[in-house]
């Protein structure tokens, strides 16, 4: 054999090192750079996992509140167990809406969750007929979807009561047995917790 096949076998030598060199390089580098991706995909879904928690956060805790019926004072249009969806942004509400409520009712400290209606708004005056019917500013108020009496409660407020600013007098549908502002007088204003807008009736399976 002469020197110079040995050289070229040398150099065949060295030639096919250098191609399983590159070859196992290229994979690392295939490699690397999978598990870059991955790390950026990760990366990503996590940034996009805590955005949406921030927004359900400020949706189910600043925005909407979701609560359930507790009594039958709002019978028969919402009854007890119903669930409630309320808009905590607005806190003025209108006559005749619909809010949701926490009332210190006996003095103890201890706020109760309530729901009631409200009939009358910041100046209103508010009077009780003999015939158990609710006048607001004089006008007695017709209710076709209210099926008892209104009493008045004469131990628990004093009529004709006038409204304060921010404050708001609430009846209960359930007129007969409900509790609301005929035993604790007038709810104020931070003292409502949002407006119903919807509620998803409760099954009896």
């Amino acid at each position: 054999m002469t020197t110079d096949d040995i050289l070229n076998e040398d150099a065949e030598d060295v030639s096919e090192y250098n191609t399983v060199d590159e070859d196992e390089t290229d994979k690392l580098v295939k490699e690397l750079s999978g598990a870059e991706k991955g790390f950026k995909n990760v990366q990503r879904f996590l940034i996009y996992l805590a955005i949406l928690l921030v927004v359900l956060w400020v949706l189910f805790f600043k925005v909407i509140g979701i609560t359930h019926m507790p009594s039958e004072d709002m019978s028969p249009r919402i009854d007890a167990g119903d669930l409630i969806v309320f808009y905590r942004l607005d806190r003025s509400p209108k006559f005749q809406d619909v809010v949701v409520f926490e009332k210190d009712i006996d003095g103890s400290g201890t706020k109760t969750l309530m729901i009631g209606r409200v009939m009358a708004v910041p100046g209103d005056t508010v009077d009780i007929s003999a015939g158990n019917h609710i006048v607001v500013n004089g006008n007695s108020i017709v209710e076709p979807m209210i099926y008892s009496e209104t009493p008045r409660r004469e131990d628990r407020v004093a009529y004709p009561l006038t409204m304060g600013e921010e404050q708001y007098f609430i009846l209960v549908d359930n007129r007969a047995d409900g509790m609301d502002s005929r035993y604790f007088g007038p709810v104020s204003k931070d003292e409502i917790l949002g407006m119903v807008i919807t509620l998803v009736r409760r099954t009896k399976l």
